[in-house]
């Protein structure tokens, strides 16, 4: 009986997914093409080929099927089980210079001008992803802290260059998107690397914190 029960769940699980993915590519596609305020339900139903009702059962909410293209956007770059070893520091900004390079990262932008403007879901959600970002650069960074290091003097120390790291690649990448040709993301990105790396040669063994740094 069990068996006979299971089979069709599994089935309408099947669909769901999919129904659950036609609409992400129709949203992630019309949210580029229009932008987040110009998209309606109707428009992404009729991208999708299904039912404008259905959307909201998967994702309540407008807000809700932003942040979810936005989480499916992210996903393969932020994953940790991508890296078999700690990165280098320049694997991690040319992995994060492919995702630009891919067209979705916009998205991002897209959500924080929604961020911006909101005191609800979407604003603790990208406040949620800030977090999240400072967190995975401070995991790297106590997996390269070696043996010896004061603990809370290098736990302050790898959480402002987090800090910094996270501001500054987000920075470069706003005015990237913002202006082009007058900014080159990469060549940025590698001067950025530069002067990171001469700030890690020395993070765990200067007297200075980052604060007090000249």
């Amino acid at each position: 009986m069990a068996r006979v029960s299971t089979a069709p769940r599994r089935r309408i699980d099947e669909i769901g997914d999919e129904s659950r993915k036609r609409i992400l590519d129709a949203a992630e596609e019309l949210f580029a093409e229009r932008g987040f305020d110009r998209t309606s339900f109707v428009d992404i139903a009729e991208r999708s080929g299904i039912s404008r009702g259905s959307i909201p059962w998967h994702f309540k909410n407008k807000d809700g099927l932003l942040i979810a293209v936005v989480e499916r956007a992210l996903e393969s770059f932020m994953a940790p089980e991508r890296y078999e070893r700690p990165p280098t520091l320049g694997e991690i900004l040319d992995d994060y210079a492919a995702w630009v390079r891919d067209g979705k990262s916009a998205l991002m932008f897209m959500l924080l001008t929604e961020a911006m403007s909101s005191t609800g879901l979407v604003k603790s959600h990208y406040q949620e992803f800030l977090k999240q970002r400072r967190r995975g650069l401070r995991h790297w960074l106590r997996a390269l802290r070696p043996e010896g290091a004061d603990p809370e003097v290098a736990a302050e120390r790898e959480r402002e260059l987090a800090l910094a790291m996270n501001s500054a690649v987000l920075g470069l990448h706003l005015q990237a998107s913002i202006d082009p040709e007058g900014i080159d993301f990469e060549k940025s990105l590698r001067s950025l690397e530069n002067l990171l790396n001469a700030r890690l040669a020395k993070l765990w063994t200067a007297r200075e914190t980052l604060n007090d740094d000249a």
